[in-house]
C-alpha cells in the first residue's frame, strides 16, 4: 500500500460521520511521505521542535506547538510518543513512530477523542510494522 493510501482510506476516513480536516505522515527528517490535499505548508523548524518535544517532552509546552505558522496551546499527550494540541475549536494529534510523524488535524464537530483514535491506531499499526 502506498503511503497515499495511508491518507486517503484510513486517516481521511469517515469516523462516526465526521472526519479529519487535515493529515499527514512525515518522516523524522521533516520529508513528507503523504499528505492530504490541505495539509498546512510547515517550516522544517516547526518539525525539529516537534521532533524535541518527543525526546524532551514538555519543551513545546510554554511556547505551544507550531505548524504552518499556527499556534496551538499543548495539551496532556504521552511523554516520547503523543502530542496534543487545541486551538479555538478544533486541534492536532501527533503520533510518533519509529521513523515518521503521523499528523492528524481536527475541528468540530470531530472530537479530540475521535482525532486521537485515528491518528494513534495508525501510528500503533506502523509502530508494529517496524516503521
Amino acid at each position: 500500500m502506498s503511503w497515499q493510501n495511508y491518507i486517503d482510506e484510513h486517516l481521511m476516513a469517515n469516523i462516526d460521520g465526521q472526519y479529519l480536516t487535515s493529515s499527514a505522515i512525515v518522516g523524522l527528517d521533516g520529508s513528507v511521505w503523504a499528505q492530504s490535499a490541505n495539509f498546512p505548508q510547515f517550516k522544517p523548524e516547526e518539525i525539529t521542535g516537534i521532533v524535541n518535544d518527543f525526546n524532551e517532552p514538555g519543551s513545546l509546552a510554554p511556547t505551544g506547538l507550531f505548524l504552518g505558522g499556527v499556534k496551538y496551546m499543548v495539551i496532556q499527550g504521552e511523554p516520547g510518543a503523543v502530542i496534543r494540541g487545541k486551538k479555538g475549536s478544533g486541534g492536532i494529534t501527533i503520533k510518533k513512530t519509529n521513523q515518521a510523524l503521523i499528523f492528524g488535524i481536527y475541528d468540530e464537530p470531530m472530537t479530540p477523542g475521535q482525532c486521537n483514535m485515528v491518528v494513534e491506531r495508525m501510528g500503533d499499526y506502523l509502530v508494529e510494522q517496524g516503521l
